[in-house]
């Protein structure tokens, strides 16, 4: 009797990037769920803390239940080290731990760290894992030194917590913040005309919005902009024009509507902190819940554009709006490949940008879909902004959260969720090996457009 051959499956990359987010997010919702989390310390129920813990994670900052008024101090650091966990990535974190503790990392342990931070190559991986680490503590210390000036003035020794929750929550582009006893579900807005908050958490949000590539290659190659990988140039250009651009055009747009109480300094410092924001991190300095329709459609923009590959903010990342956007013009101009910096885009490339804007815009018109049919007294322009701020992982809300029923709350958990892990890594998650054909099926052309 010929013996079996068995194989061993193993679990792809792909597919522990993806276990492992939402094993981290069935942890915190449990620790969530005690008692002890809450201010009034009775057990919180198993969707809204599962909301919360998801949030966290996948780092968006919407929120069922206040930060600063309903969870305890236990709660707030279960939710902080969340953030942290997903910011950084589960994959990373549980590598650090591996590394502290002396273990060797495997081919495979590295192939997937590969996947979770968008390496180019698996060589040097452990090394850029141990940049990552160093570069975040430094980063999220220095915030938290720039901003305990303000927070202990306000709050005594509680600002000490104040600053290092508020800082570790922007540089991962959280967006969860504690001045909830000022102003419930406010974010921000208390502190919308101090310099030092607005410019740290800036700071912050950009930098962890970079990506640890870029990170990694301005360290090596300092100012020189020429010597950058075409990733890092492409990153920086459209991270400075969505930037700007989005200040200049929330300016114009809300000069006269939500900006109008306020100064031409702080007109123009709120421009840019909610353009900033919009890149994932959630804080916001004015009522958006104000906000012209224009203003709302430009925010939806910059959140489903987001940040940038391999960092702590979501959306369909620079890179691959910058590839799509240089690809239609390359199109448009009838030029026969798309070129950048000197430097040609491969079809795979642009394949996966593709996939990874349709896939999302899938996202949008099904979780819509299902919003409007099970809450259909919702604002359209509500809804399609709070769908936005989930998939983009950005957090920012115009109210509707708390209104939100237990199955409404479910679409907006698994959007979060999706934005978090990437459209495109959930799908190859799916799929089966790649199947390498030996022949190809004849051409045959069909009218576009």
């Amino acid at each position: 009797m010929p013996e079996k051959m068995c194989k061993k499956k193993h679990l792809t990359s792909f597919q522990l990037i993806i276990l492992g987010f939402a094993g981290v997010i069935l942890l915190g919702s449990i620790l969530l769920m005690l008692p002890v989390s809450s201010l009034e310390k009775m057990p919180t129920p198993f969707h809204e803390a599962l909301f919360t813990a998801t949030s966290a994670v996948c780092v968006t900052g919407l929120v069922v239940k206040d930060s600063g008024s309903y969870w305890s101090v236990f709660g707030q650091t279960v939710i902080l080290v969340l953030i942290q966990i997903g910011g950084l990535g589960v994959v990373t974190v549980a590598a650090a731990v591996s590394l502290l503790s002396g273990k060797k990392i495997s081919l495979m342990q590295r192939s997937t760290m590969q996947d979770a931070i968008s390496a180019p190559k698996v060589g040097g991986i452990v090394r850029l894992t141990r940049f990552i680490l160093k570069g975040t503590l430094l980063i999220e210390a220095a915030g938290a030194m720039l901003l305990l000036p303000v927070f202990v003035s306000d709050y005594g020794l509680k600002g000490i917590w104040m600053a290092a929750f508020h800082s570790v929550s922007a540089f991962c582009n959280a967006g969860f913040d504690l001045l909830g006893t000022i102003e419930p579900y406010g974010s921000l807005t208390p502190y919308a005309s101090n310099i030092i908050v607005n410019i740290t958490i800036m700071a912050l949000i950009i930098i962890g919005g970079l990506g640890f590539i870029v990170w990694q290659d301005i360290y090596e190659k300092g100012f020189k902009f020429k010597k950058y990988l075409l990733q890092t140039k492409i990153v920086l250009i459209t991270t400075i024009i969505l930037i700007v651009g989005g200040a200049v055009l929330f300016y114009l747009f809300e000069c006269q509507n939500s900006l109008s109480s306020l100064s031409q300094e702080e007109m123009i410092l709120a421009s840019f902190f909610q353009s900033v924001t919009c890149r994932t991190a959630g804080f916001n300095t004015v009522d958006v819940s104000h906000l012209k329709p224009s203003t709302s459609l430009l925010m939806m923009f910059l959140m489903f554009v987001g940040g940038s590959p391999g960092s702590t903010a979501g959306g369909i990342k620079t890179t691959t709006f910058a590839v799509l956007t240089i690809f239609v013009y390359a199109t448009m101009t009838n030029k026969s490949e798309a070129n950048a910096f000197n430097r040609r885009f491969d079809s795979k490339t642009i394949k996966k940008a593709c996939s990874v804007f349709l896939i999302n815009l899938i996202f949008i018109f099904i979780s819509a879909i299902a919003l409007f049919d099970m809450q259909p007294q919702l604002p359209m322009q509500d809804v399609f902004f709070e769908i936005f701020s989930a998939l983009g992982t950005v957090g920012i809300s115009t109210g509707i959260t708390r209104q939100l029923t237990m199955l409404s709350k479910i679409v907006i958990v698994l959007l979060m969720y999706c934005g978090r892990v990437g459209s495109l890594t959930l799908a190859l998650s799916l799929s089966r090996k790649k199947k390498i054909s030996n022949c190809k099926n004849p051409v045959e052309k069909i009218a576009i457009g």
